[in-house]
């Protein structure tokens, strides 16, 4: 979802957007559960992993896949990226190549993918999987990044990503809220659900929550900096960022010891102009520190001419990853074997 997500859809107190909004929610989640409903048009010759969420923007989602990409390639089959390219122009199929496509071409998600394995960007995912099967190995593997509530290709595995420290909000549906669908109609669909989160509490309540509501396993995960990070420590940084929870990146950098000496929040999936990028450089300039972004906005620059090059020059990334602990990890390990062997 592009733009700023309303804060009122995580407040614990009730707004009157939220009521005004309850019969075009009403409406939208009836749509969205009966696509839910339809059975799958397609099933791929190569077994299909779908990372996807329950809510739309910022449960740590794409750290996620590309660890599962990693588990993919270490038991021994050759991980494929299937991803819409949101943001980006380009309708697909097409094979992202980061020399040639910018974030304006293929969205901000597929650069970051395209580092790890393969990527395909194609808005039908029946054609991008069948675009995959044309160009990959027989022992490739798709994961498709998002495209939980996507019916026609049918998944072998979907994990479901759930933020810990935002949980499903006011609990309502787009655009009372941040569902994407009624959860009792999107809870049955996941095989695994992985609950992400920095706050151990949070998460270990949210799973508390959930384990009533479906029999698939759920699981815990640390979304944190990743040890590249830490020459951030006790550094001046003005951060900037335009993704769905900026927050997580704000406390990120903290927890790191940097000291934020502004903070500027762009819409998610935001395209850069270059009187704004001309106005983070001159800060930067104006109180000494250095710019710090997320790995997506800096993705987002790529490609780009004038002051938003001079940007992307000038800033440095805050990397992120996904861990487990051995328990909860042999769990997911397990999870993606029964699919690869089958």
């Amino acid at each position: 979802m592009s733009g700023r997500e309303p804060h009122w859809w995580y407040s614990a107190r009730p707004h009157w957007q939220t009521t005004l909004l309850s019969p075009f929610a009403t409406i939208a989640g009836a749509v969205a559960a009966a696509r839910l409903a339809k059975p799958p048009s397609y099933r791929s010759r190569l077994p299909v992993i779908c990372v996807g969420n329950f809510t739309v923007g910022g449960s740590g989602k794409t750290p996620l896949a590309l660890l599962i990409a990693r588990l993919v390639a270490e038991a021994g089959r050759e991980p494929w990226f299937l991803t819409r390219g949101y943001g980006g122009k380009v309708a697909g199929p097409l094979h992202v190549e980061p020399s040639v496509h910018g974030s304006n071409d293929v969205g901000d998600e597929p650069l970051l993918l395209t580092r790890r394995a393969p990527t395909v960007v194609s808005r039908d995912r029946v054609a991008g999987a069948k675009t995959i099967e044309a160009a990959a190995s027989p022992r490739a593997a798709i994961i498709m990044d998002d495209g939980l509530q996507n019916p026609y290709l049918a998944k072998d595995l979907v994990v479901a990503v759930i933020s810990g420290d935002r949980g499903f909000g006011n609990g309502r549906v787009i655009p009372a809220g941040p569902l994407r669908a009624p959860l009792s109609k999107q809870i049955g669909l996941a095989d695994l659900i992985v609950v992400t989160g920095q706050d151990g509490s949070k998460t270990s309540d949210l799973v508390q929550r959930l384990r009533p509501m479906t029999d698939s396993p759920i699981i815990s995960a640390t979304t944190r900096a990743a040890k590249s990070a830490e020459a951030f420590r006790g550094r001046r940084v003005i951060a900037f960022a335009g993704i769905a929870n900026p927050q997580r990146f704000f406390s990120m950098l903290e927890s790191l010891g940097s000291v934020i000496v502004e903070r500027r929040v762009f819409a998610d999936h935001h395209a850069f102009h270059d009187r704004e990028a001309r106005d983070l450089i001159d800060a930067a300039r104006r109180t000494s520190a250095d710019l710090v972004t997320t790995e997506k906005d800096l993705a987002r620059l790529s490609g780009r001419t004038g002051a938003c090059a001079e940007l992307r020059d000038r800033s440095a990334a805050l990397a992120i990853e996904t861990t487990f602990e051995d328990s909860d990890l042999a769990i997911l390990k397990d999870k993606i074997g029964a699919v690869l062997g089958r």
